[in-house]
Order: C-alpha cells, then structure tokens, then sequence
C-alpha cells in the first residue's frame, strides 16, 4: 500500500483526498473535533508540498446535511481554506481550476448524491475528473464500498494519507498482541459485533463484553432483562459464543427504569433470581474486576462502552478509560462514546493509539482488511494465534 510520501511531484497537481469530515455537531457548530484535528497532518503535507488540495467527505447519514460547520471549523487551522457548495459539476471543476498551489477547497457532502452510497461509476467517474491523484485519508469510511472511498480509487493513481497508514499499522498490532491480554467490546448491534468477538475469542487471553451487548449474552443464560435494551437477533449465535472460556461477562450490573424515571438505579447481582427492569451500566464488582485485569494485561483493545453512556449512565465507561489511561499496557481505543469519555476526561494523550473508526475498526479487527484499502492495494499481514 502506496502513501503519500511515494508521490515524487506534487507541485501543482490535483489531489483528491478522502478526508474524516464526518464529526458531531450540536447547535450548528462542531461539537468534537478529533478526527478534524487527525485530518490536518495529510492536508498539511499535500499543502507543503504545493499541492492543490481538495477535500471530499461526509457529514450525517441523512443526504440533507451540510458540510458547512465543518468547513467553519477547519479554516481555523488551514489558511486559504475555500468551500464549494457542490461536489461534482460544473461549478466544481471551475472551482479546483482556480485554485493555486497550496490551496485547499472543501466540496459539499458527497452523501448529497445517490451516487456515492452505490458506488455508481458514472458518479465515481464525475468526482476523479477534479483530480490526478486520489488520497484516502478517512479510515472511518473505509469499511464502505462508496464511490468516494472505492470507485475513484479505481480510476486515478491512489495513495494511503498519514491517518490511514497509522490506523492499519497499530490495528495491525492489534491482531497480534502481547500477553496477557484484554480486549472489551461495549455498545449494542451484536450482529454489527458478532465476527469482531469471534476473531478476538481466538487471539486475546480475555475478551470481555458489557454495555448493551452484554443484555444479549444475558438473555440467551436464561436471565430475566425485562426492559433492558436487547438485539432482536443472534441468540444461536450467542449461545456458542458463551461456551468459549475466554469470554467474560458483567458479575453485577446497576439496575433501574430505562425511560422516563429520576431513579439512579442500585447494583445488584446477575443472579437470574429476579427480574430486572432494565440494565443501564455495569457494577462495582465488575469495575474491580476490569481493573484488575487492565493492571495485568500487556496489550489492551476497547471498543463501545460499557454503559447507557447517552443516559448518563458513565460511570463504568469512564472507571475503565481512567484504569487504561493509568496502566502501562499498549493501548488501542475506538468507537465515539469510547472516544467522547477520554476526552471529557482529558486523558486521551495517555493511550497508546486512538482509532477515528467505529464500524471501521471493528471490520478491519475482524477482517484483516477493507474494502478502501484493498483498493489501495493493502493485503492482511498474517497474525499469530494461540
């Protein structure tokens, strides 16, 4: 897989780049802007390097949104920064044809168009004639077969930005970690988190399953969830993933109403005993537990928290990224709750690697590989298992 720095010429050249555009917004402005922030080294080389530089991203999921707030945000930190209000057309290429070298220009939501989601050639086709060579530097979209990820990598010379080459190289180590040790998987879709567990069961001393996801293991042991939020699927499946000795489950859990109660909830046992109106975090008992296995663990992966994290239900999530932060073991983290704790806790610069993907990690854990990276060129390394 080729990257940037094997482009010999760059003075003056188009240069597409996939970029991580995709961040939260609340009340029309960035809200976090930690993938912006891993963006800037790319965009910053390709600038120095005299490149005119446009930049092809997403924002929501919806088709609606706009990339404005984002464009706000970034020239803060990108001068001669320019935004188009299109991404393919006319206007565009009259747009990339203005710019000097140097120069960077943002192009609209590409999820504006149909196009991009079906990978269309014709659309793909529209958006490589801006340019003579394409960069992907968006890992969290590189799970997608989309025609700004995969269709115009097809058509113009591609490359690897900087934040692809890292995210591949340290999930890379992922796949062969040092021992003993931890992975912990959180969130809910336990479709979505099915293969990642598996691939993990087979290389990890300890993989341990909590938040949402762990209602489900719970429900097919026969406990009563009652109100907590379950997967309407995959229970067979579940049901093999529980006979395998390096699973680990929550021992207790804090239990209270899901919706519309002022209740905190109190810690009880995972008996099967009683039922439960619903699971919102993790227990202390579990807590301990977590935090004795990160103090003796060498290689630590944690993706999805542990908790009702939109509820307010944290206090799992955040006790197991403090334990991380304070540990001396390599340390891999994703998903964006996972990433929204360490920032609100202001110990992200204390682990090892902080991934930008969500679906993306996950995919390429389980995988070894993705769709925009075997475009690339990129073939998985072969990993040690036990």
């Amino acid at each position: 897989m080729q990257t940037v720095r094997d482009i010999r010429n760059l003075a003056n050249v188009p240069v597409l780049v996939r970029a991580a555009l995709n961040v939260p917004l609340k009340d029309g402005k960035v809200a976090n802007s930690f993938r912006l922030k891993r963006a800037l080294k790319t965009i910053e080389y390709l600038r120095t390097q005299r490149a005119r530089v446009i930049l092809v991203g997403h924002i929501g999921d919806k088709g609606t949104e706009t990339l404005l707030p984002v464009y706000e945000a970034l020239k803060v930190h990108v001068p001669r920064l320019k935004f188009c209000p299109v991404a393919i057309g006319k206007e565009a290429r009259a747009m990339v044809r203005e710019l000097h070298a140097g120069e960077v220009l943002m192009l609209e939501n590409v999820r504006r168009y149909r196009g991009e989601k079906l990978n269309d050639p014709s659309f793909a086709a529209d958006l490589a004639e801006l340019a003579d060579i394409f960069v992907e530097d968006s890992f969290d979209v590189c799970h997608r077969a989309h025609a700004s990820v995969v269709g115009v990598a097809e058509l113009l010379p591609s490359y690897a930005g900087f934040l692809v080459e890292a995210e591949v190289r340290e999930l890379e180590k992922a796949l062969r970690p040092k021992r003993p040790s931890l992975a912990i998987i959180g969130g809910a879709k336990f479709t979505t988190k099915q293969p990642v567990i598996k691939k993990l069961l087979e290389r990890y001393d300890r993989v341990f399953v909590g938040g949402a996801l762990a209602n489900d293991f719970l429900k097919a042991k026969g406990m009563p969830v009652e109100d907590s939020l379950v997967s309407k699927e995959g229970q067979k499946e579940i049901a093999k993933l529980l006979k395998h000795k390096r699973l680990l489950l929550p021992s207790d859990e804090i239990i209270g109403p899901r919706k519309g109660s002022s209740s905190e909830g109190r810690a009880e046992m995972l008996d099967g005993k009683a039922p439960y109106e619903a699971i919102l975090d993790s227990g202390p008992r579990t807590r301990a537990h977590l935090r004795s296995l990160v103090q003796n663990a060498k290689t630590i992966l944690w993706n999805g928290p542990l908790g009702n994290y939109e509820q307010g239900y944290t206090e799992t999530t955040e006790d197991l990224a403090r334990a991380i932060a304070e540990s001396e073991a390599y340390s891999i983290i994703g998903g964006g709750d996972t990433i929204a704790a360490l920032e609100k806790l202001g110990i992200g610069g204390h682990i090892s690697f902080i991934s930008t993907g969500g679906g993306a990690m996950l995919d390429f854990l389980a995988k070894g590989t993705l769709p925009g990276l075997s475009v690339l060129g990129y073939r998985p390394k072969r990993s040690r298992i036990f």
